[in-house]
C-alpha cells in the first residue's frame, strides 16, 4: 500500500510517518512541496501505465503551490484521476474545506492530528480506492472479452464470393462493438447459392449472442434443407427454443433468405418482415416482398415463398433497417442513388462509399447497425 505524505514541515512529516509505520503502513514516500510531488509522480509524462500510488496525504498551505492547486493538477492527469487525496490542514475555515472537496479531495483531517481520526479516514479512502480499482479491472476484462467477441463475430461472417457465376459482397457497420445484424452465404451445389441477411432485435451483447447462436446452425440448415420456406420454419424452431415464459421476452429477427439458381436463372426467397430487397434486371426494379412475419415471434408461422426469374444477369441489393433510418426522408430516392454509386465499383470500395453516402445525407451519429449485401450474377 503506497502512500505519499506531502508537507513542507519536517515535524509534521515525522509525526504522520510514525503513526502510519506503527499501524503497518511501510511503503511511505515524503515530498516537501507540490513541485517535489510533481517530480515524484512524473506528472508531465505521457506515460499511461497504472500508478502504484494508493493515497496522498497533503498539507493545504504550502509555499509556491498550495494544496488546492496541486490537488486539481494531479487529478487532471488520467492515470491519477482516481487517487484519493486527503488534506491534512490547520485551517478551520469551512468554506476552505468545501473548496478542497470541490477540488476533488476525498477527505480532510484537522491539525493537530488525531491519530484515530487520521487512520479511520485513511482506511475509508483506501477502501474506496480498492473498490474503484476492482471496477476498473472488471471493466478492463469486459473490454477484452468484448474485443474477442467482436473478432469472433467478424470471423464467422461469410467472405466475398467472386467466381464464374456470381459475385457476393457486404458492407458491415455496427453501431456498437457487437452487432445484431448478420449475413451468410453458402454454395449449395454447382449452380445454387443460399444467401441470408438478418437483423436481430436490438443490438449489443444479447443480440450478438443470439446471432452467434443462429450462425452456428445456419450452414447445416441451408445446405441440408435448402428450400427457403423450410429453412425459415427450421430457424423459427431454433428461435423458439430461446423463449422463457418467466422472462416475458421473445427474441426475434427479421430476415431475407434466398436461393439463387444461376443455371435456371431463378430466385426463390422468403422475406420475414424485412425491408424488401431490390432486384435490378436491366432497367426494371423488382422487390422481394413475399414471405412471413419476423422469425421467433410465434411457435408456428405461415410462410409464402416468392419466386422471381431473370434473363441473362441481375443485381440484387439487400439491406437492414439501420440503413433506412440513416437515410431518413425520401428513402427510396436515396436508395436508388446509393445503388447507382455502388454498381460497378470494387467490393473493397463499398464500405467507404456507403459511409460517405450516409454522411452526406445524415449528420446524426449512427443509431442502429447497418448492413448491405450486394449480389451480381454473371
Amino acid at each position: 500500500m503506497s502512500i505519499i505524505i506531502v508537507d513542507d514541515n519536517a515535524t509534521n512529516q515525522i509525526i504522520i510517518k510514525a503513526i502510519l509505520n506503527k499501524e503497518g503502513y511501510e511503503d511511505l514516500k515524503i515530498a516537501s512541496s507540490a513541485m517535489e510531488l510533481y517530480d515524484m509522480l512524473d506528472i508531465d509524462s505521457t506515460c499511461t501505465a497504472e500508478t502504484s500510488v494508493d493515497l496522498i496525504l497533503m498539507d493545504m498551505m504550502m509555499p509556491e503551490i498550495d494544496g488546492l492547486e496541486a490537488c486539481k493538477r494531479i487529478l487532471q492527469v488520467e492515470r491519477y484521476k482516481d487517487i484519493p487525496i486527503i488534506f491534512v490542514t490547520a485551517l478551520g475555515d469551512s468554506n476552505k474545506m468545501a473548496e478542497a472537496l470541490d477540488a476533488g479531495a476525498s477527505d480532510y483531517v484537522m491539525k493537530p492530528i488525531n491519530k484515530m481520526e487520521l487512520l479511520a479516514r485513511i482506511r475509508s479512502s483506501l477502501r474506496l480506492k480498492r473498490e474503484i480499482d476492482w471496477h476498473k479491472e472488471r471493466d478492463r476484462q469486459i473490454k477484452t472479452k468484448l474485443e474477442l467477441a467482436k473478432k469472433v463475430q467478424r470471423n464467422v461472417l461469410s467472405q466475398p464470393i467472386d467466381d464464374d457465376q456470381i459475385k457476393v459482397s457486404a458492407v458491415y457497420q455496427p453501431s456498437s462493438e457487437l452487432a445484431g445484424d448478420f449475413y451468410a452465404w453458402y454454395r449449395i451445389d454447382e449452380s445454387r447459392y443460399g444467401v441470408i441477411l438478418l437483423d436481430m432485435m436490438g443490438h449489443g451483447i444479447s443480440s450478438s449472442l443470439v446471432c452467434m447462436y443462429i450462425s452456428s446452425v445456419l450452414k447445416d440448415t441451408i445446405t441440408r434443407i435448402t428450400e427457403p420456406d423450410l429453412v425459415m420454419h427450421e430457424l423459427n424452431r431454433y428461435m423458439n427454443q430461446l423463449y422463457k415464459k418467466e422472462e416475458l421476452l421473445n427474441y426475434y429477427f427479421t430476415a431475407i433468405y434466398l436461393v439463387i439458381d444461376t443455371d435456371k436463372k431463378v430466385i426463390e426467397y422468403v422475406n420475414a418482415g424485412h425491408p424488401p430487397g431490390k432486384v435490378l434486371v436491366g432497367s426494371e426494379v423488382k422487390l422481394l416482398t413475399e414471405g412471413c412475419c419476423a422469425i421467433g415471434l410465434f411457435d408456428s408461422i405461415d410462410i409464402t415463398k416468392g419466386v422471381l426469374s431473370y434473363d441473362k444477369s441481375m443485381q440484387l441489393f439487400l439491406y437492414t433497417d439501420g440503413l433506412s433510418e440513416a437515410l431518413g426522408a425520401d428513402e427510396e430516392t436515396k436508395l436508388g442513388l446509393l445503388i447507382e454509386r455502388l454498381r460497378g465499383e470494387e467490393a473493397s470500395e463499398h464500405t467507404a462509399i456507403v459511409s460517405e453516402f450516409i454522411a452526406e445525407y445524415n449528420n446524426e451519429s449512427q443509431k442502429d447497425d447497418i448492413c448491405v449485401v450486394m449480389i451480381d450474377t454473371k
